[in-house]
């Protein structure tokens, strides 16, 4: 009820003051509640919270005004005046600290609301220098893609280079397809004509196969016959064969008889040359020890004359003919 009358007011008054002042009025006389800052900014919210302060201020500003000049009427006696006017000064301090008590409060309220709302101001240009970089890092991103974009319209320009190479390479090689068809045309042609040579070349082999199949006909039994003559020459050999090796085997004994006889004179011929050999290692060392022992007395035989050299008497010198006659010149 009292929130459609506020609205009400709304409508009619534009001013945030006027619309405060209509309101307490509102509370006051017609509700009869004692209007606070915190039930006004409750009904109406709007302004800041230092507004409906000033409106209640104001109002009972105004009306202590109205009530002292009712209470100054001269039909009133005066003891009815200063009872009216102690009332209203009670009404009006109990009012106006019932106000700063309520204004302290809205303004710590508002204080609070003030350092979250700076807390969160510095939040946020935390996050918009975040949001900075992250646009620095975006234009750094585009211009990358921009090059990126300008790479591709290169490339893209040179691929429909490309493509047009590659479509006269195609017509190109439309042509050079058409001239294979028309050679591929006459080859077929050439083909057909080979074909027919080759077909009655190959009736011509059939006949000759047949004549060359009778003669091979006439060439296998001559080639029985000539089996079965062989046979009998072959059960002729292996008649003689199996006389030879009957023979062969009797060699065979004689030689193995031979040939044991052989090993045991061999082995006794071994037996004396191993006898033999020892002998003649024993004179190969005696003749050995003869030779250092004469080897020896050369050694003590040569030392024997080397001494006797030296120990030689030396003959006097014999006279010389120059002498006797100088001494027979003296005589």
């Amino acid at each position: 009820m009292i929130q459609a009358e506020i609205e009400a007011l709304k409508a009619q008054f534009s001013e945030t003051k006027a619309l405060y002042r209509e309101v307490c009025a509102l509370l006051f006389f017609r509700h009869g509640i004692a209007p606070t800052a915190a039930k006004l900014y409750q009904y109406v919210r709007k302004g800041s919270m230092n507004v409906p302060a000033e409106a209640l201020a104001k109002f009972w500003e105004e009306l202590r005004g109205k009530a002292r000049v009712q209470i100054d009427h001269p039909d009133l006696p005066d003891a009815l005046k200063q009872a009216a006017a102690d009332a209203v000064q009670t009404l009006w301090s109990q009012a106006t600290d019932l106000a700063r008590a309520e204004l302290a409060a809205l303004r710590l309220e508002h204080q609070s609301t003030a350092d979250q709302a700076l807390a969160e101001l510095s939040a946020q240009e935390a996050s918009n220098k975040g949001l900075q970089t992250q646009i620095l890092d975006l234009r750094t991103a585009a211009s990358d893609l921009r090059a990126e974009h300008q790479a591709l319209i290169e490339d893209l320009q040179s691929e429909r280079r490309s493509h047009a190479a590659s479509l006269a390479r195609a017509d190109e090689l439309q042509r050079q397809v058409n001239e294979l068809m028309f050679q591929q045309e006459r080859t077929r042609a050439d083909f057909a004509a080979e074909l027919d040579k080759s077909r009655a070349a190959i009736a011509a082999s059939e006949e000759r196969a047949v004549g060359a199949e009778r003669r091979a006909l006439l060439e296998v039994d001559r080639e029985r016959v000539a089996r079965a003559n062989a046979e009998k020459q072959l059960e002729a050999l292996r008649t003689k064969q199996a006389e030879a090796e009957r023979q062969a085997q009797a060699k065979a004994l004689d030689l193995a008889t031979q040939h044991s006889r052989i090993s045991a004179e061999l082995e006794s011929a071994k037996f004396s040359l191993s006898r033999l050999q020892a002998s003649a290692e024993e004179q190969a060392q005696r003749l050995l020890v003869a030779q250092e022992q004469a080897t020896q007395f050369k050694s003590e035989a040569q030392t024997l004359r080397t001494l006797l050299e030296q120990f030689k008497p030396v003959p006097a010198p014999a006279p010389s003919p120059k002498s006797g006659r100088t001494k027979r010149r003296m005589d």
